[in-house]
């Protein structure tokens, strides 16, 4: 069959090299790509969201499958605009989509399927009184959401009344983050460690692929600004038997039939962002798509063919597809540009290994090839080391090492992801 994937950083680098594996995939289309996808199919020069030119290319070059990796898209309906034009999609409808695209929608979705969350209200400028005064009586930290996308980083964790205040103003009366901010909500801090589940659902039956934790801070122990994430290990190793047997009976399985009772079209992946405090899980946020980093560490180890699930997803077999995992452990280490993640630097030119050690791979994230064929950075998060090993630090040992040989200038990464599990 022949595929086009939708986007251009280090997940749909890690998608892409996976679904190449599969004997199903015939040729394999990247919209737009990266330095690195290119090596795994026909990079594409289409933006995720230029639905007109996509359903041209869609049809020139007969494509059965789309597969989106950003949020964008999905929010924006493009599982609706190309299923009913006949071509399969991986991803959920714009409605469902807005489990990711609005905290509001989500909060009030857990609601309703009784899932473990952390308390919440919601304000507006309608009723931003109201909102100063609810902060003002929060115990503290508060955490801040903007409702909307906002790039990973519309939210806030106030450690004073005061702070928080200024937060809140900032988000809906200076519309810090634009539209997305017009809503904010407001949620008790809870105290713990994160994970990130993923799973596989055609809307009604379901498939777990992997589970994950990233490092979003930009400095070493978990300081500094918030990214887009520096890092993941994978698996993780309190989820053990008893833990992840709660995650499936309390949030899963309730997403996953609440989809269905609900009416909710979805034909995709689950993020389940979740935090395990003191052994219970509670949902943070719900993605519709693999994370980034996450997939970098998910997808390796992930045995089965990619490509057959998505079509017993969409064939309605889902419910007796076999997935394996590698018992290995991965580990990601990204290597970023300097000023991220502020401003930073682009179009640096960059050398990568020469040769790469057994079980290691890269992937590339904000890299571009210029007309003479020169690897350049084009963006903040540049390009990622993947390893497996036996134990997580092993792992991380090697991607660090493997990350350490490339070279751009400005270049930074953290030399301590999975520390806490050594």
């Amino acid at each position: 069959m022949n595929i086009l994937l939708l986007g251009g950083g280090g997940r749909e680098h890690a998608l892409a090299w996976k679904m190449k594996q599969s004997p199903l995939c015939q040729q394999l289309f990247i919209a737009p790509g990266n330095g690195g996808t290119g090596s795994f199919g026909t990079n594409v020069p289409i933006g995720v969201n230029d639905f007109a030119a996509i359903e041209k290319f869609v049809a020139t070059n007969h494509i059965d499958l789309i597969v989106v990796g950003p949020e964008d898209p999905l929010v924006n309906g493009v599982y609706d605009y190309f299923t009913a034009k006949g071509v399969a999609v991986i991803g959920p409808s714009k409605e469902a989509a807005q489990l990711e695209g609005s905290k509001a929608f989500s909060k009030k979705f857990m609601q309703r399927q009784q899932i473990p969350t952390a308390a919440y209200a919601e304000f507006t400028a309608d009723n931003f009184e109201d909102g100063k005064a609810y902060l003002a009586q929060h115990s503290l930290p508060i955490v801040l959401k903007a409702d909307g996308l906002a790039a990973g980083k519309g939210v806030v964790i106030c450690s004073t009344h005061e702070e928080a205040q200024q937060v809140f103003a900032e988000m809906i009366l200076n519309k810090q983050f634009g539209e997305a901010s017009s809503r904010v909500v407001v949620e008790q801090f809870l105290s713990g460690i994160e994970i990130s589940v993923f799973v596989l659902t055609d809307g009604k039956d379901y498939k777990i692929i992997g589970h994950a934790k990233d490092y979003k801070r930009i400095g070493v122990g978990d300081t500094g600004l918030n990214t887009g994430g520096m890092g993941c290990v994978s698996p993780v190793p309190f989820a053990d038997d008893v833990f992840m047997q709660k995650v499936i009976d309390r949030i899963i399985e309730p997403t996953i039939h609440g989809f269905a009772k609900e009416g909710l079209v979805y034909k995709g992946f689950v993020f389940f962002g979740l935090i395990n405090v003191e052994g219970e899980p509670y949902v943070i946020e719900y993605n519709c798509r693999m994370g980034d980093p996450e997939t970098e560490v998910v997808v390796p180890r992930l045995q089965s063919d990619l490509v057959e699930l998505f079509v017993q997803l969409n064939n309605g077999s889902l419910a007796n597809a076999t997935v394996a995992i590698d018992e290995r452990a991965a580990a990601t280490v990204m290597a970023v540009s300097g000023g991220y993640p502020g401003d930073y630097l682009k179009g640096k030119t960059m050398q990568l290994p020469a040769t790469l050690p057994a079980d290691t791979m890269l992937f590339h994230a904000g890299t571009q090839l210029t007309k003479d064929g020169t690897l350049v950075t084009s963006g903040g998060r540049v390009i990622t080391a993947t390893s497996l090993a036996p134990t997580i630090q092993q792992a991380a040992a090697q991607a660090k090492a493997c990350i350490a040989q490339v070279q751009f200038e400005g270049m930074y990464f953290r030399n301590d992801i999975g520390y806490e599990f050594e």
